[in-house]
């Protein structure tokens, strides 16, 4: 990568880093990152709202490549001492999303200057820490045409700068569900007059061990309790409404659905039991990231080519990634660049994305585009 141009895509990623936003609410983000794009490129810009992508015309009869990067926050503080420490309270790049924006920035400037023999879309995507994003960014896909869309994520727990690549599965389907259970209030000394939710809520909890059990899935699947809500602080009134939050995720998109069948079969044969009302909700839906192995091969091969280093990874990540929603319109794949063995694992208080690994993705991404 070029020196100047890694000297301008840091600064950018320390700004962007300073200035973090979380989901659906990155307007000063995406907006800076163009201006970027402008101020050092001559490449096409496309905003769409939330969302916007830069393109080098190569020429019509030439192959359309994407790559990706997402550009939100988390709703976390930022509580280490940094020279470009988030300025906003309460938010911080905590996922090195301000790193996943820099690096492609930097790609685009070295395409911008070197060329291409392919007609190169650079996505900059929003909101894919709720899933919201690529939901909503996929239409791009079609729209352009794209033959095929790479990407790549930041983790921890390998040797700094190694791609990490792995077929079928990269990671987890998962999504938000909330039941809620409505009952009957009464006066607390006199429980037998109301339906309280908190018993079939309980009942659903502890069918959680035998609805994820492997024996009975294809798979890993899994469920974790997020929150139980019933009833309010009033030691004189009977609770007659709860609210059960879980995180249900599978390796298999088709299992998860399955999962989600039997929570709401189970709990609606509660509620018919006990009397109570039932109803359901879903948030921050992600689909199963599955890569094309046509594609993590061109990974494969980009990182030989440049000589990076290079592993294989056998399981995938039980964290969901919304770069699935693309990889259902067109082939790709995602895959990982390791931040350093002992380094601080994502969306914990000692996290930040480390510089040196936008070199890498620079020289991974051309390589891509190389071949």
């Amino acid at each position: 990568m070029n020196p100047k141009n890694f000297e301008l895509v840091k600064r950018l990623r320390h700004e962007l880093h300073q200035n973090p936003e979380p989901s659906n609410f990155e307007v000063w983000t995406k907006n800076h990152i163009i201006e970027f794009l402008v101020e050092h490129t001559s490449l096409e810009i496309v905003d769409r709202g939330k969302w916007f992508y830069a393109v080098y015309h190569a020429g019509k009869d030439k192959p359309n490549i994407a790559f990706r990067a997402d550009f939100d926050a988390l709703r976390m503080d930022e509580t280490i001492e940094l020279p470009y420490g988030s300025k906003n309270k309460g938010v911080s790049h905590k996922c090195g999303h301000d790193g996943h924006s820099a690096s492609l920035a930097g790609f685009a400037l070295e395409i911008h200057q070197n060329g291409s023999d392919k007609n190169i879309f650079f996505l900059f995507q929003h909101a894919e820490e709720t899933g919201d994003g690529a939901a909503e960014a996929k239409v791009f896909i079609k729209e352009n045409k794209i033959e095929e869309i790479f990407a790549f994520h930041n983790r921890s727990g390998e040797k700094k700068n190694t791609v990490i690549t792995i077929d079928g599965t990269s990671n987890f389907a998962s999504r938000g569900m909330i039941i809620t259970m409505i009952g009957k209030p009464t006066h607390a000394s006199q429980p037998e007059f109301g339906i309280n939710p908190a018993f079939g809520i309980a009942k659903i909890v502890t069918a959680i061990p035998s609805l994820t059990h492997s024996d009975d899935n294809q798979g890993m699947v899994l469920c974790t309790v997020i929150q139980v809500d019933v009833g309010e602080r009033s030691f004189g009134i009977a609770a007659s409404r709860g609210e059960l939050l879980m995180t249900i995720r599978a390796e298999l998109e088709d299992e998860l659905d399955k999962l989600q069948e039997k929570f709401e079969e189970m709990a609606k044969n509660i509620a018919i039991e006990e009397g109570l009302e039932v109803s359901f909700e879903y948030n921050d839906v992600f689909p199963m990231t599955y890569n094309h192995k046509e594609s993590s091969d061109k990974i494969r091969q980009a990182a030989r080519n440049k000589g990076l280093n290079l592993i294989e990874k056998g399981t995938m990540r039980r964290g969901s990634e919304d770069f699935g929603h693309y990889l259902k319109e067109t082939k790709g794949a995602l895959c990982y660049i390791a931040n350093g063995e002992e380094y601080p694992e994502l969306h914990t208080t000692g996290y930040d994305f480390p510089d040196e690994i936008i070199k890498t993705a620079v020289e991974l991404f051309k390589g891509i585009a190389e071949l």
